[in-house]
């Protein structure tokens, strides 16, 4: 075959991760390994200078984490019990303990049948909490200040696996800026609208507007990585703060990387009262939560926070068309093996 137009095989991504332990010796896959684990190590490393704490919190729960059905349920010596889809009540639970700052990287689970390039049902999460003072800003600089020393340390510390990676699935440097770049949700609508796309209103961003947005930031602010802010609060979950001045609004954010969204955050509320006045609205049971909202009742400070996919992050830094490339060994609805 070297003689051939075809002088390398072309093998198919499920052979691959089939194999994946000889597919992980191709230089550039090993590279992706490589750049997986240094995120990891550049998040850790700033949040701990930044005063944080790492904490580790139960994977095996008694209810959902966030609501909703999408949850992988289980026995637990004869109760139900199920795998976390989030260390999110947890975190604030440590915030409740005054450890005022905490971090953790673990795996989160995700029973949605989803087979698409960005979706997985099992993977890394880099989640971060804190107490804040005046605004929810503060949360917003620090998680700016945490990813861009982390794609600056990858562009300083491993270069030479992004170039590995870069030989074989080219792609160029994204694009950041030196201070947060924060795009308010109807400033969103009226970009989306000028490009003669249809908003999203007070309906959640679909994937096409998602990326659509992510250009019109890119060519008019100069940027890859943005924060969107002000989602509707119709499409967060219930432990999110509504906006004081229109609680048709939420002071929650996403953070997008090449217009594509890889953290999403917020303020919570921290008001034992008014949580179960929005746990009632959305319909979600109170029993499972009586501990997490008792966890308030003994004062809580204002925090707020956000949960990262760490697959997700090097799979769009990266420029890589799926982020099972991005995954030692992926887990979707397809796959359990190896």
């Amino acid at each position: 075959s070297e003689e051939t137009e075809r002088p390398i095989a072309r093998i198919g991504q499920d052979l691959r991760l089939n194999s994946r332990w000889i597919d992980l010796r191709i230089p550039a896959n090993q590279a992706i390994m490589r750049t997986q684990s240094a995120i990891c190590t550049l998040f850790r490393e700033e949040l701990l200078n930044q005063g944080f704490v790492e904490i580790h919190t139960p994977k095996l729960i008694a209810g959902e984490s966030e609501g909703g059905s999408d949850v992988f349920r289980t026995d637990y010596f004869g109760q139900s019990a199920c795998l976390a889809q989030s260390p999110q009540l947890y975190k604030q639970m440590a915030i409740a303990s005054d450890l005022e700052r905490v971090f953790e990287i673990g795996p989160v689970f995700r029973a949605e049948k989803s087979n698409t390039r960005r979706h997985l049902c099992e993977f890394v999460g880099l989640d971060m909490e804190m107490a804040f003072n005046l605004h929810y800003n503060e949360v917003i600089n620090v998680l700016h200040d945490v990813f861009t020393n982390i794609f600056d340390g990858l562009e300083t510390r491993h270069a030479n696996e992004l170039a590995a990676i870069r030989a074989q699935y080219p792609s160029d440097r994204p694009k950041w800026t030196e201070k947060p770049v924060i795009v308010h949700w109807d400033e969103a609508n009226e970009m989306l609208k000028a490009a003669g796309e249809e908003p999203p209103g007070f309906d959640d961003l679909n994937t096409h507007q998602e990326r659509t947005l992510g250009k019109l930031v890119a060519e008019q602010l100069g940027t890859d990585f943005y924060f969107l802010d002000r989602f509707p609060s119709a499409v967060r979950p219930f432990y999110t703060m509504p906006c004081p001045d229109d609680s048709r609004y939420s002071n929650s954010y996403d953070l997008f990387l090449r217009g594509e969204e890889i953290c999403s955050g917020a303020q919570r509320v921290h008001d034992p009262d008014l949580l179960e006045e929005v746990i009632a609205s959305k319909g979600v049971p109170l029993e499972p939560l009586k501990h997490y909202v008792d966890s308030m009742r003994h004062g809580m400070p204002p925090h707020g926070g956000g949960g990262v996919g760490l697959e997700r992050v090097v799979f769009l830094y990266l420029g890589l068309d799926n982020v099972r490339k991005a995954s030692m060994f992926p887990r979707d609805p397809s796959r359990c093996t190896p």
